[in-house]
Parts: structure tokens; sequence; C-alpha cells
């Protein structure tokens, strides 16, 4: 940050003060020199020793110290082994950081050492220390970057800003109102008076990845009081460095842990699908842009089916954000993409030959699924499955059942229950035995166990994903009561994890109507009028041919 010159002229202003054998790090000296004129440099060097010289008195009481303490993280390579040797209460809490406690003084912040924890006691001081921290006033700020990705800055005067990053579910809450996601936060702290945080809850973590990290390494090197040029990963209440360097070519490369990158490609596959709550999704949909571009792509599949499994998550989309204006699903205009989605996810997962699939009284196109590779998407195939269960095609219910399990597998951004509940699905509609099918229930019902997930989101997965499972439970048991129960409490979890946002995804619970159609087919006493159930699907009332090879 300093010409040669420069350098030179600061060492030999500090020299004077280096008599006392003590190793000081110059380099936030080295950042105030910078921002003033050379003639007030030994006024801003003897300024800073004096800062250093008072706070190195110590002898405050207790009640001073627990006052005044405060949570503190040091850069690693500032804290020289004369000061480790004085303070070997202190933790390396990630790599290039260590926590150690502060004392915040009217003119200087002091290091404690170990004498003044022992005068304290340990629990005392760090209970203190977390309090006094996440009273420092700080300012929040959201910055939009390219992609979609909201970064939050938190910043002010003091130098323990950064520091709440140790506590950062906490200091989150305080500056946004909002609680992190399951999935922790990406966060850097370049220098001591800012960090920047994005939530791990959608798919534009992976934008934020690559703003984070060039925005860490640039305020680190241009920041006063730097701190860590590094991006971390802050997941219950630990900080995983997700910057690797090497010292050798002096160079910076990103590299997230594997339960970081099963995340993000599960936030990516769900995101952009629409199915779980974000701030795209808190924008009502253009119904009438939905289904042009549904049109659009219907049209092209004609010439290029390797379009097929957008137009049908087009189709999907649609179909639910039809029921927003038509909760009964009483028009025809609602039926059609319901009808297409089922048209489509099985020539999509289950190929076959061409069929006519409509939109409206002048589209028309032969669609193809001959040589079709079915995508390695569970949740896809869990859609047209739900929708051919709707719309009362068991023939198409049993085509998608005959989709080779080991082509699912290969989707890596799902939890395992989910293909657990694949196989009970097929095996259910293969009419295997009961016990095979019960067995592979009971799997898909551990595999969602809230300690066995890695991938989706706690809430979306225990409000929305597992809801269909849970009624199945009740179908194979056969207890028209107990399903009852379990239906309503599935639409009270629909309507609690998606509040008022008009997402289409939102409209329609889907794999509970699934369900719902499902039992009624068993007699089970199913009511009418259901929200998020559409009654015209339900009971079979908009039900029309759909048409076939």
């Amino acid at each position: 940050m300093l010409s040669p010159a420069e350098g030179d002229l600061l060492r030999r202003l500090v020299a004077p003060y280096l008599q006392d054998g003590h190793q000081y790090s110059l380099h936030n000296l080295a950042h105030l020199c910078r921002q003033v004129p050379q003639e007030r440099w030994p006024e801003v060097v003897g300024e800073h020793f004096a800062r250093l010289r008072e706070a190195s008195q110590g002898g405050e009481s207790a009640e001073e110290l627990l006052r005044g303490v405060h949570a503190r993280l040091l850069a690693e390579e500032s804290v020289s082994p004369q000061l480790a040797g004085a303070m070997r209460y202190a933790r390396r809490v990630a790599d290039g950081l260590v926590l150690a406690y502060a004392l915040d003084g009217d003119t200087s912040v002091r290091i404690l050492t170990d004498q003044d924890v022992e005068r304290v006691g340990a629990q005392e001081l760090d209970q203190a220390a977390r309090a006094n921290l996440m009273r420092v006033a700080v300012r929040h700020e959201e910055i939009p970057v390219e992609g979609g990705a909201v970064l939050h800055s938190l910043y002010g005067d003091s130098p323990f800003v950064a520091s709440q990053a140790l506590f950062l579910a906490q200091a989150a809450r305080q500056a946004t109102g909002e609680p992190l996601p399951d999935g922790g936060a990406l966060v850097v702290v370049p220098t001591r008076h800012n960090l920047v945080f994005h939530p791990v809850g959608d798919g534009s973590v992976v934008d934020a990845v690559n703003s984070l990290a060039a925005y860490a390494l640039g305020a680190y090197q241009d920041g006063a009081g730097a701190l860590s040029p590094r991006l971390y990963w802050w997941h219950h209440g630990r900080l995983t460095s997700l910057t690797v360097i090497d010292d050798a070519t002096r160079s910076f490369s990103v590299q997230p842990p594997p339960e970081l990158l099963r995340r993000m490609k599960s936030l990516v596959r769900l995101a952009p699908a629409g199915r779980i709550l974000t701030r795209d999704t808190a924008a009502a949909p253009d119904l009438a842009a939905l289904g042009q571009r549904l049109r659009e792509g219907l049209a092209r599949l004609a010439a290029d089916p390797s379009g097929l499994a957008d137009v049908f998550a087009g189709a999907v989309t649609l179909a639910h954000a039809r029921c927003a204006d038509d909760p009964r699903a009483a028009h025809v205009d609602t039926w059609d993409p319901w009808a297409l989605a089922v048209q489509l996810g099985t020539l999509l997962f289950a190929g076959g030959q061409p069929q006519k699939c409509v939109m409206g009284e002048d589209l028309a196109v032969e669609v193809t699924g001959e040589g079709a590779v079915p995508p390695a998407d569970v949740r896809g195939w869990l859609d047209a499955v739900y929708v051919a269960i709707v719309c009362r095609e068991w023939e198409r219910v049993e085509r998608l059942c005959g989709v080779p399990m080991e082509r699912l597998r290969e989707d890596d951004s799902v939890d395992s229950y989910l293909l657990h509940w694949a196989e009970t699905l097929r095996a259910y509609f293969a009419r295997q035995p009961m016990d095979d099918i019960v067995q592979k229930l009971l799997a898909t019902m551990e595999a969602s166990m809230p300690d066995a997930l890695t991938h989706g989101p706690d809430d979306f997965v225990n409000r929305i994903d597992y809801q269909p499972v849970a009624l199945f439970h009740r179908i194979l048991a056969g207890d028209h009561d107990a399903f009852a129960k379990a239906l309503s409490g599935a639409l009270d979890e629909h309507r609690a994890y998606w509040g008022d946002a008009p997402a289409p995804r939102a409209r329609v619970a889907l794999g509970p109507l699934a369900m719902a159609v499902l039992a009624r087919g068993y007699e089970f006493p199913v009511a009418d009028e259901l929200p998020y159930l559409p009654k015209y699907l339900l009971d079979g009332g908009r039900i029309e041919v759909i048409p076939r090879p």
C-alpha cells in the first residue's frame, strides 16, 4: 500500500518506539499514514504508539472489565508469539481468524491477557463479551449484485463491527428483522469495521459467492483495519473458510466444502422452478406472459424437442398460476396447462410416440418423446406423477413409474428421502407386495428426519416436501380419520410456508392434492371445498379427455 520510499520513511519514524523489545504490526498504521500528507506522519505515528501504551496499562477492576469487554476477531497473522503467550485463552475460530477479548476504553482498545481472564472468570467474561459486542451500533445496507443476489452490509465506526460475524444469526436478525435460513450464510470480514453476508437460502447463492469473494479481497487491500481477505461460510455457529490461498503463487481460489456444494446445487434447482419461497416469488406472476412463453415453447417443440424439460416446467407453473384467478379450476383456460403438463411430463420421463398437444383453440403441436433420455430430476418426476394422478391418467402414472430408478438416483441435488419416496410410488403403482411398499415408505420417513437432511431447506422439506408422504402413509393404513387430520395439517403447513406470497406454487398444494385424489379413489371422505385443492380437479368435474398418441 506504500511505495518503497514511503515504507522506508515509516520504518524510520517508528524505530524509536521499538526499543521495548515488543513486536508490532505496521499494517494499520500504514493505512492511517497513507490518508494524510507525509508532513503529518510523525504526528500520526506518535499518536498511534501513545494509544498502544495507554491500552497496555491494565489494572482495571473486575467490574470495569465486565463493563467494557467485547469479543474480538483478530487476524491470525497479527498475533505474535509474544502476544500468543500472554493470551492462551484465545482460540482459532477459522482459517486466518482468532477469537480474543478486548477492552473498549475511552481512547483505546486493549487485548485482554490470561491474567485478566483469571481475575474475572472465563465464563462470566465470555457472556459479558458477547452481550457487549451485540450492543455495538451498526448500520445496515442491502446491496443488489448482478445475477439477482442481495448482499447485506453491516458497517460502523466501531472496531468491533466485523466481530459480530461470530454470532451472525443474532446480528442478522437484529439488522434485518429476519432469521438466517438453515443453510446459514456466506460472510466476509475484510476490515474490523464491516462485515457483509448473504443468506444461503435460494439459488442466488451462486452469484453471491463470486461477488463476496471479490469484495473481500478488494476491501482487505484498501481499507483501514484490515482483518481477512477470505470468504467464509457461517453455519450453525461455525465459520468455515471457502478461500484457499496458495502462498507459493500468491493466488486465491474459492472451494466450498462438499456439504455447502450440495446445498447450493439443491437451491439452484429449487429456486428457478419457484418451489421455494424467495425474493423472486414475492412478486405476482404475469399470467399473460407465462401463457405466451408456454405457447412459444410449445410451438418450438415440433422442430426442436430438446426444450421439452423447460416447456414441461412452464406448463406446471402456469397450471398453478391459473388457480389464482380460478381457485376452483372451473375454466378451460386453467385446464389446458394441466392437461399439457400431463402430456409433456410423460413424454419427458417415459418417452413415447408423437402426440397432439393443444393450447387454446388455435395451437396444436405434434410433440414426440422418441429417443428421449429421462432427466435426472426427481422433483420434476414427482411433478409429472402428481399431475398425472390429479388428472386421473392412471396409464400414464404407470408409465412414469417405469422410469429406471438408476436414472433418478443420478440426481445429486436432493436428499435421500426423495429417492426413497420415488421408490415407494414406483412400487405402489407397479402393484408390488404390500410389505415391500411399507418398507420403502418407512425408509422414506426415516431419511426425512431433520438430522438426515443435507440438501433441501428444513422448513421447505417439513412443510411442503414431506406432506404427501405423511398422507400416503394414512392411505395405506386405511385410516379415514387420520387421513382427514393429516390433510388438514398439510394444508395448514402449506399456508404457513407460503403465507400471502403470490407465487404460482403457493396457489395449489400439488402433492396433497394428488394424495387427496388417490384417497377419493378408495372412498375416503374428502371435502369438496378445501383451500389449495381446486374443487374441479379434486372431484374430477373439470377432467376432460387428454389426447393420446
